[in-house]
């Protein structure tokens, strides 16, 4: 079954089709591309500044686009997005690229996190088969998105390669079940399983997939499970390279909005939906106070039907001072009169 066929036309009964859905099912030569919303990495907690390590793969794989469809991906470490690397402000931060041995192109790197040429992208120009290493100071607290920046641009990220990386505050972040996730504007082509890259479409912004976390709707097939009463964090970027997202939740409001990222601004409070342009990110967070699940989409919903859409299923007792069906009262509705 084809995600749009699943989605159809925002209906919440079709909307929870949950892990049944057989997007990934496009054959033995295909892998699944889609990054674990969970790989959140560590919290940095109380810790003082130090050095950092990273080692991140450029890695040019076929990956599973729809069902019976598939895509050349690329990606760092063969997920879309990439892994979302965590530090905190004062670190040294080392890292290395590599770009594998059977990867066609250069691939390099461009951290929103760094002042320095490129970004980091001079200094990690890598050949198949090669290696390079750079070192940056973590000056701002924030969560920024890193992505290919080798030419054409919009191409080596459409294709998948962009991540984030969280730069806590002195001090780390409150405990909190924390998520990652980001959305990205896909252009293809091409009548058989197999589809390529449209580089007129990607011009004329006019995609095909609007994803989130590689794949259309691969978290509504693989929805993310919280508790009632849990608080959630959820890290949240757009890796584009043209769209921006109007980033919703439907069944929950937002409680903290941390615009553009900003970790050291006071958040916005009680946001029904917030903008994220592509190349910035946000982090949100809210308790989960009831039983529901909450459909994560971008808000410009002709985006929802080329697979802009996740899920995050939350288990627990009911609430029913803050929802239930039927009247405030408890009685059986009346019955309109027969004429």
């Amino acid at each position: 079954m084809k995600v749009s066929a699943i989605i159809g036309a925002m209906s919440l009964s079709l909307l929870a089709f949950g892990s049944s859905a057989s997007w990934a099912a496009a054959g033995p030569a295909a892998v699944d591309i889609h990054q674990d919303p969970t790989a959140v990495g560590t919290p940095v907690g109380k810790r003082g500044p130090t050095t950092v390590k990273f080692h991140l793969t450029a890695k040019e794989v076929v990956g599973v686009l729809e069902e019976k469809t598939t895509f050349n991906y690329w990606t760092f470490d063969g997920k879309v997005p990439g892994p979302m690397l965590r530090a905190r402000v004062g670190d040294t931060i080392e890292l290395t690229l590599s770009n594998d041995k059977t990867s066609a192109m250069y691939h390099n790197i461009d951290l929103h996190a760094v002042w320095g040429q490129g970004g980091g992208a001079e200094a990690t120009k890598v050949a198949p088969g090669e290696s390079k290493t750079f070192t940056f100071k973590a000056l701002h607290a924030g969560l920024f998105v890193y992505h290919c920046a080798t030419a054409p641009i919009p191409q080596h990220i459409s294709n998948g390669m962009y991540g984030m990386i969280l730069i806590e505050p002195e001090g780390g972040l409150k405990p909190a079940k924390e998520f990652y996730m980001m959305q990205g504007d896909m252009y293809v082509d091409g009548a058989g399983a197999r589809k390529e890259f449209n580089m007129d479409k990607m011009s004329a912004e006019q995609p095909t997939h609007v994803v989130i976390n590689g794949a259309p709707a691969a978290l509504a097939a693989n929805p993310m499970k919280v508790k009632v009463g849990d608080e959630v964090r959820v890290f949240f970027g757009v890796g584009g390279p043209n769209l921006t997202s109007s980033f919703h939740a439907i069944g929950t409001i937002f409680d903290r909005v941390y615009k553009e990222a900003s970790l050291t601004s006071p958040p916005s409070k009680d946001v029904q939906t917030t903008s994220v342009p592509p190349g910035g990110a946000t982090m949100v967070e809210f308790n989960a106070r009831v039983p529901a699940k909450y459909i994560f989409v971008d808000h410009a919903l002709g985006r929802l039907s080329k697979g802009a859409v996740a899920i995050m299923q939350a288990d627990g007792p009911q609430k029913p001072e803050w929802f239930k069906e039927g009247p405030a009262d408890g009685k059986a509705e009346a019955k309109p009169a027969k004429k």
